[in-house]
């Protein structure tokens, strides 16, 4: 337990910030998961709408640096390329 004020509140923040970044890239992983779950399903218009709403969590979570934003255009064009498979 930190003994200055500080210290404290910055012990907080900290633990506020890592609820908010776990909270936030469970939420990616369910996006991804949604889109996977759509493409084993073989329904292509699920697929795109999950497709689209899993590349803008993406892309959120690239630009507010919880992923590194090479990781982020990867993960983006396997979305693509299994998108395109089913045709």
């Amino acid at each position: 337990m930190p003994n200055i004020k500080s210290a404290a509140k910055r012990d907080a923040l900290g633990k506020e910030r890592n609820a908010k970044n776990r909270a936030a890239k469970s939420a990616l992983r369910t996006n991804l998961k949604k889109f996977d779950a759509a493409v084993s399903g073989g329904d292509r218009e699920t697929a795109v709408s999950a497709y689209k709403v899993a590349v803008k969590s993406l892309d959120h979570a690239a630009s507010k640096n919880l992923i590194h934003k090479n990781c982020a255009s990867n993960k983006k064009s396997k979305l693509a390329v299994k998108l395109n498979a089913m045709q």
